[in-house]
């Protein structure tokens, strides 16, 4: 059973499902890429699929995740299904924004994921609208902004948080600092050495905590949604983490010294959570591959759905971009003014 500070084995092993979907994914679609299966722009998130997933299992479909576009593991962990991704990724009328968002565009309000934005930081903004409304309308719904370390220097982090704090909005505010803002060490354009400290002066809780440990993640974030549920307002999270792969595919990450990387991969948290749930829980292995098995099947019926789907048609051009079609109507009045 699940205690104060420690989640059950059937929490850890919803953790663990997510976290190897993201995996996996992650997996299929560079092999995809790499082999002109398909062409697009690839953020991988390997490496921090423990963050979301920790999150995520504390969240319902109707509170809110905004992401960026390395946000794939965002989007799982959160429920978007790995075919309306993959169709998307893919550019085919099935994806979730009908082909015409593309990997940096993910929505699918079903699930909560309001929106995926190709604008650094601009998803604190973003999640503090969806959090006023949900405090207007009076209900127990939450946003949740997902960010990197380098969007915690831009003007938006500072504004957000602000704001957020003022009006005592259910926000949580997650860091996902994996050392790397594109090309460049945190340690080179962070002054101060913590995102989470800046808190104290914004007037909320700020906690550093280890993302890639399933259990202290799981710990923070189910707080933080506690006191955005109970009305007492935002909570700002750095979860720290390491990427496993360069800024985007293609980047062969050569200004990541090699040590550094080698000794986060073997640290590789997807793995970590798998040996903790073997022997500190009593799971099978048995158990644990019949979930890898099941992502395996669902992940390859994802990639077959989104390559045999169809291309958008040049009449989608104008679909959800006017209300209805006809002429557009005007409020101006054509008359000469008295």
């Amino acid at each position: 059973m699940a205690s104060d500070n420690q989640p059950d084995t059937s929490v850890l092993l919803e953790i663990y499902r997510r976290a190897a979907l993201i995996k996996k994914n992650d997996e299929k679609i560079i092999a995809a890429a790499r082999s002109g299966k398909m062409n697009l722009i690839y953020y991988s998130p390997r490496g921090q699929e423990i963050i979301p997933s920790a999150l995520s299992v504390h969240l319902s479909d109707d509170d809110y995740v905004c992401t960026i576009y390395r946000g794939i593991h965002d989007q799982l962990a959160k429920g978007v299904p790995s075919k309306s991704i993959w169709a998307e990724y893919a550019g085919r009328v099935t994806g979730s924004c009908k082909g015409k968002g593309g990997p940096m565009h993910i929505t699918y309000p079903a699930k909560g994921v309001m929106v995926t934005t190709g604008v650094v930081g601009s998803s604190m903004p973003i999640a503090n609208g969806l959090a006023l409304a949900a405090q207007i309308q009076g209900v127990q719904r939450i946003a949740v902004a997902n960010f990197g370390d380098g969007a915690s220097n831009i003007g938006a982090f500072l504004e957000s948080l602000n704001l957020a704090s003022v009006w005592q909005l259910p926000v949580i505010f997650v860091c996902q600092n994996n050392l790397y803002a594109e090309h460049s060490s945190f340690r080179k354009f962070t002054a101060g050495g913590s995102v989470a400290q800046r808190a104290e002066g914004l007037g909320m809780p700020g906690v550093t905590v280890d993302g890639n440990d399933a259990v202290a993640m799981w710990r923070v974030a189910r707080e933080a949604v506690a006191r955005a549920r109970a009305g007492e307002g935002p909570t700002l999270i750095e979860a720290m983490t390491f990427r496993f792969q360069g800024h985007l595919l293609g980047d062969d990450a050569s200004y990541i010294p090699a040590e550094q990387l080698r000794a986060a991969v073997e640290k590789d948290p997807v793995l970590a959570l798998r040996s903790h749930l073997i022997a500190h829980h009593q799971v099978r292995e048995l158990t644990l591959t019949g979930i890898e098995a099941a992502i395996e099947r669902e992940v390859e019926e994802a990639q077959a759905f989104a390559l045999s789907s169809k291309w958008p048609t040049p009449d989608e051009l104008l679909t959800d971009v006017w209300a209805a079609p006809g002429p557009v109507k005007t409020h101006l009045s054509t008359s000469a003014p008295t």
